[in-house]
C-alpha cells in the first residue's frame, strides 16, 4: 500500500475543512472590497485573483469593488498636483476627479480584470457610471475644529451612494461573469463622484442581499486596546467598542460600513489583511479565519 506524503495529507485536510463552507455558501453572493494598499505586487495580486476565480468555480458569486488611493496619489504627484485631505477625504476638484477616473476606471480596474482573466476567470470591469450602477450625491464632510466643534466642509467631487442599480450586476452574475467595480458614482446631472470604496462595497452588499461583505485592506482586523485582533464580534460588541473609544479615527468609516451592512441584511462582514497571500480563501473556507468577523450575533466560528 502506498503511503501518501505529508503534503498530500495536508491538502486533503484543507479540502475536508473547506467542504462545509463550500456547501453552505454555494449560490450565495460575496462582495469583496480590494483596497489599493493591499495591492503590493505580482505575487499577492495573483493570489487574490486566484482566490476570486476559485470562489466562482465552486459556485459562489464574487463581486469585486476596488480602491486605488495610493495609485491616485502617485499619478497626482507625477503631474504636480498637491493632494489635501479633510477628515480623511481627498479634496477632489474637477482636475483631480479626471485623474481619479483615469486611475480607478482605467489603470487599476483593468489590471485587476486582467489578473482574474489570466487566472481562468471571466471578469468584466465597470465603474459606477456604467448603466447608472452607482447613483451618488455630493458628500459634505464633518471637520473637527481645534475647539472641539465641527463644521461641514464641501470637498468637491466626493460623493456618497444613494442608489445601486442591481440589474446589471445580476445579469453578469447569472451569466457566469465576475464584476469588478471602480468606486466612481454618477450624480443627477451626470457629474462624476469619487466615493470611498468601503462605502461602495457595503452599499452593493446591502443592495444584493449578499452573504458576506469582505474588506481586504492593509490592517489585520479590529484591534482591542492592547492591539490584539478581535476575531468574532456581534454588532452590539462593535457599538460598544465605538462608544468606549477602542475603535476611533480612520478605522471608524470602515467599521461603520461593515456595521451598516450587517444591520441591513448582510449575514457577516470580514476585515483582514489583504496583503497576505490567499487571505480571502483562509477567511472564507477555514475554521480559524484571518481577521475580524462581524455578525448579528457572536459567531462560534468564521462561518
Amino acid at each position: 500500500m502506498t503511503v501518501p506524503s505529508t503534503m498530500a495529507l495536508d491538502v486533503a485536510r484543507v479540502l475536508t475543512e473547506a467542504l462545509p463552507y463550500i456547501q453552505r455558501f454555494a449560490g450565495k453572493t460575496v462582495v469583496v472590497k480590494y483596497g489599493g494598499n493591499a495591492m503590493t505586487g505580482d505575487e499577492t495580486e495573483d493570489a487574490f485573483a486566484r482566490d476570486i476565480v476559485l470562489l466562482k468555480t465552486v459556485g459562489i458569486n464574487p463581486v469585486v469593488v476596488h480602491g486605488g488611493g495610493p495609485q491616485i496619489a502617485e499619478l497626482l504627484q507625477r503631474v504636480g498636483k498637491v493632494s489635501s485631505f479633510v477628515a480623511g477625504m481627498r479634496v477632489t476638484d474637477a482636475e483631480t476627479m479626471d485623474v481619479v477616473e483615469m486611475v480607478l476606471g482605467g489603470k487599476v480596474n483593468k489590471a485587476i480584470v486582467n489578473r482574474i482573466n489570466q487566472n481562468g476567470g471571466r471578469a468584466i470591469g465597470l465603474t459606477g457610471k456604467d448603466a447608472n450602477l452607482l447613483r451618488a450625491r455630493r458628500m459634505l464632510v464633518q471637520e473637527r475644529l481645534a475647539d472641539g466643534s465641527t463644521q461641514q466642509v464641501d470637498v468637491g467631487h466626493v460623493g456618497e451612494v444613494i442608489g445601486v442599480q442591481t440589474d446589471v450586476l445580476q445579469l453578469l452574475l447569472n451569466s457566469d461573469f465576475i464584476p469588478v467595480i471602480a468606486p466612481v458614482g454618477v450624480g443627477d446631472a451626470g457629474e462624476s463622484y469619487n466615493i470611498n470604496a468601503d462605502l461602495v462595497a457595503g452599499k452593493i452588499a446591502e443592495a444584493l442581499g449578499a452573504e458576506k461583505l469582505i474588506l481586504a485592506t492593509n490592517i489585520p482586523g479590529v484591534l482591542d486596546k492592547n492591539k490584539n485582533i478581535l476575531t468574532g464580534l456581534s454588532t452590539a460588541d462593535v457599538d460598544a467598542l465605538i462608544a468606549d473609544g477602542t475603535i476611533y479615527g480612520g478605522m471608524l468609516p470602515k467599521i461603520e460600513c461593515a456595521l451598516s451592512a450587517v444591520k441591513n441584511g448582510v449575514h457577516s462582514a470580514h476585515i483582514f489583511d489583504g496583503r497576505v497571500a490567499h487571505a480571502t480563501l483562509l477567511e472564507v473556507f477555514t475554521d480559524e479565519g484571518m481577521g475580524t468577523l462581524i455578525s448579528n450575533r457572536r459567531p462560534k466560528s468564521q462561518a
